[in-house]
């Protein structure tokens, strides 16, 4: 399936029927698990998700969903998936941490290039590098939940918008380290004793990426904690 860098709203949908989220889903993932997303999937992939779950929240809260919500089987699932959901916004805070901490580093790189110091951007590109891959640390702790066809519906698409909002957060610790890899088709040259040379533009253009995928986190991470108060208060009521 095409991956389209398009509007991250959704089309209005009957909100009788999840078909559509389902599909917006999937065509998110397609993008996703290509074997080389770019920075703007990823970050775009954020505001995808973040609406994808607003769409979730207009479908669960109609009255008859709610009603549904409340049979004992359903409960105890909303109540296992909200114990899942607590691990995808732990997850989520640490990549915004991380996020933060790599623009910074660009920040302080962009600075040590200004001064022609070479030595001090080897360096701070191993720093980057360094904190890129820390970021994907906490995934490999992470057991994947997947819903069951027992499961009802709502509860399913509450868990696959989870399993792709880890997904996506993964797919970013992986992306991160690329940044400075030395391989063919790098936006960043090598010289002489594996030496990294930086343009400030391209910096610039680095600093503004994690710029962007940290308020893309922030976005989702929002989602995420809006999302779990409605189940809390629909299960309360």
């Amino acid at each position: 399936m095409a991956c389209h860098q398009r509007s991250a709203s959704l089309p209005s949908i009957p909100h009788s029927s999840v078909s559509k989220v389902e599909i917006e889903l999937q065509d998110l993932k397609s993008c996703i698990s290509s074997p080389s997303p770019t920075m703007d999937t990823v970050c775009g992939g954020f505001t995808r998700l973040g609406d994808i779950y607003n769409c979730i929240e207009e479908i669960m809260s109609l009255p008859s969903n709610q009603v549904g919500f409340s049979f004992p089987q359903n409960k105890k699932m909303v109540e296992e998936e909200l114990e899942r959901s607590l691990v995808l916004i732990d997850l989520c805070n640490t990549m915004q941490e991380n996020l933060a901490n790599l623009k910074l580093s660009t920040q302080e790189l962009q600075l040590v290039v200004k001064r022609g110091d070479d030595t001090a951007v080897q360096l701070k590109v191993g720093s980057f590098v360094r904190l890129a891959k820390q970021a994907q640390k906490p995934f490999k702790k992470i057991t994947s939940s997947k819903a069951t066809a027992a499961d009802c519906r709502l509860v399913r698409l509450l868990a696959e918008a989870r399993e792709m909002s880890v997904s996506l957060l993964e797919s970013t610790s992986h992306l991160l380290p690329k940044q400075f890899t030395t391989t063919k088709g790098s936006k960043w040259s090598l010289v002489q004793k594996r030496k990294v040379v930086c343009e400030e533009e391209q910096l610039q253009a680095l600093e503004q990426s994690m710029g962007g995928l940290e308020n893309g986190a922030e976005f989702l991470f929002r989602r995420l904690i809006q999302s779990r108060v409605l189940l809390l208060n629909i299960l309360s009521s």
